[in-house]
Order: C-alpha cells, then structure tokens, then sequence
C-alpha cells in the first residue's frame, strides 16, 4: 500500500538522555555565552538599533544545546562562540530563515520530489532523502534554499536527545555532475551555521564519474564532517547499514543497523515503505506537521519562561508527553463510548 505522507515523529528513540553536566571549565565557557545573549539590553552588533534586539525567534534558537553546538566547533571559546553565533544570526535574517522562505514561496523549487523528509534512523534522526537526478539543468537560488528549508524543518521534526539529521543522496539514474559552485556553496552554509547538525550522509549508488567531484569538494570539509560521509551503504532485507561487515554481524540485540527497513522508503533504498511522492499531498501535510509541531514547542517554550538558554530536551519532552497524554485521552474516551475493543 503507497504511502504519500511523512512518519509521524518516534515518541520514544534511542536517545533519551537529557544533556550531560559540563565539566567546570566547559560551565564557565558557556555562562559566558549565555551572560552575553541573555543581557536585557543585549542587541546584535553592526545593525540598524532599530532591529537589533533579539526577536522571539532567535531567542527560541538560542537554547542551551544551541550554544553548547556552537562552543563545541570553536573548541569552547566563549569569545569565538559568540561571533560566531552572532554571524549566523546575521545570516539566517539575511537568508531569510523567518519570514522570506516561507513553505509558499520555497513550494515550486519543491514539486519534483528532488528533496523530501521521511523516517528516522535507529538514533531517532529525521532523514532527508535527495534525488540530484531530479536537479533541474538550471541553477537557482531556490535549490540551496530548498536545501535549507528542509533542513529547518528536519531541526523542527527532531525529538527529545536527538540534534543532528541523516542525509540520504541516491545518485541512481543521474547522468550529470551537480555543480561545484552550489556544492560548495552549500557545505559553506552547513559547516559554517549549522555546526554539529549533520549526524550522517548516505550517499547510494555513486557512479566512478563522480568520484573525481567528490575529490575536489573534500578539501573544503571540515574533518567532522569528513567523517559522517558513507558512499555505497549496504542496503539488504534486514535495513541500512554502513558497511558489508556491519551487515554481515548484524542481529536483534546488535546496533550496527542505521535504517530499520520500516523506515526507508522502497525505490532506491529497498525499505519496506512504499512511499510515492505525491507534491500536492506530502506537501500540505509536512507544512502542517512541522508547523503544528513548533508552535506546540513555543507554547512549551513561553511557558518555561522564552529566555534564552532554554533547554530543546525540556521543550522536546514536554511536547511528547503531552502527545502522549492526549493519544491516551483519546483510546479512553473511545473505549468508555465503546468505539474501540479494550
């Protein structure tokens, strides 16, 4: 039976800790941060007074594991951390992250299916599939900032522990090198204002042509991101795995397994979901999960007080159980109504 819609968010993944403490010298880099973003009269730097104070956007971005992702690439500078930060709040204003790419206006560069989110790996990890085959001959701005809604929304779709996304590229039936210029483009964006957001690229079905690309774009990674890369997984009846030997070794109490088959969709990536891309239907119904889901958060979000530093796990757990509780509501209610077999 085809599927045409995104999975709904795991209630529970496999982790489900709360952020660990941070050693004293870790603490005292990140109350530095913190000190700094959460002054009353803080206003970014180098912009016009009138719109230099935060908006309640960026201060819901700025949580806890925000600054401790951003201390953690510049090696917990506190200083460093907070140019940084302060560079790519810039950035997302001028990208246009909160009001110029809406789902309306990023909508057309989406229609072939080139770019989509279904599932989650075995770490809870919102999986965001790309066709390069499907890649238009034309460059457009649109493409990256496709690239980069989606990403905003995969960060929308993460549950409790869960702060990075997989990245699955299938080159089957592509014919044409992507071009260098918005590769490059791209990885700049990622690695430069998205750090630590990337948990794992998939790369299926790489023909030899592209290797030579591959070796031109891997000067301009950084070595964490160097590491998540993984071309030709092994993708068997049992799921997705990094390598033949994980696969090989694999059995219910082993971890080595990346994708439940459940989770993978058939075409290109032999899962057990028959997903279809159907733009007018996925379409409406990711916009409505991803914005049903934030504004849940930023109810949650105000109610612990809208301040910087927040933590996302305590926003993220807070909105789960509440899911939870109304699911339960809901079987009660229709069990008492005798509308459903206890």
């Amino acid at each position: 039976m085809s599927i045409h819609v995104p999975l709904p968010i795991p209630t529970h993944s496999h982790e489900t800790a709360p952020p660990p403490a941070l050693s004293e010298k870790n603490q005292t880099s990140y109350d530095c941060v913190l000190e700094h973003f959460a002054a009353v009269d803080y206003t970014l730097p180098n912009v016009d007074q009138e719109k230099a104070a935060l908006t309640v956007d960026e201060k819901f971005w700025l949580s806890y594991e925000c600054l401790l992702r951003f201390l953690r690439a510049t090696n917990w500078n506190a200083g460093a951390a907070i140019k940084r930060l302060e560079e790519t709040l810039k950035w997302r204003r001028e990208f246009g992250i909160y009001d110029k790419i809406t789902p309306e206006y990023i909508e057309p560069e989406a229609t072939t299916g080139k770019e989509f989110l279904f599932g989650y790996d075995t770490h809870g990890r919102p999986a965001i599939y790309v066709s390069p085959s499907k890649v238009g001959a034309e460059e457009s701005p649109r493409t990256i900032q496709l690239t980069v809604w989606m990403a905003e929304r995969a960060i929308d779709l993460m549950g409790p522990g869960v702060e990075t996304l997989a990245l699955l590229v299938d080159y089957a039936d592509n014919t044409k090198n992507p071009s260098f210029g918005m590769c490059r483009t791209t990885l700049d964006i990622i690695q430069t204002h998205y750090p630590e957001r990337l948990g794992l690229a998939l790369i299926a079905h790489l023909p030899w042509l592209l290797n030579a690309f591959i070796t031109l774009l891997t000067p301009f990674m950084d070595p964490y991101t160097r590491q998540k890369l993984v071309f030709n997984p092994v993708i068997n009846e049992n799921g997705l795995f990094r390598t033949a030997a994980d696969a090989e070794a694999w059995d219910a109490d082993s971890t080595t397994r990346v994708f439940e088959p459940t989770q993978l969709i058939q075409e290109g990536w032999n899962g057990s979901r028959q997903f279809m891309y159907s733009h007018c239907v996925y379409w409406e119904a990711l916009v409505k999960l991803c914005e049903e889901r934030r504004s849940r958060m930023f109810v949650a979000w105000h109610r612990m007080g809208g301040n910087v530093g927040i933590k996302e796990w305590d926003v993220k757990v807070a909105v789960r159980d509440e899911t939870i509780d109304a699911h339960a509501d809901v079987v009660g209610t229709l069990t008492e109504n005798g509308q459903l077999q206890s």
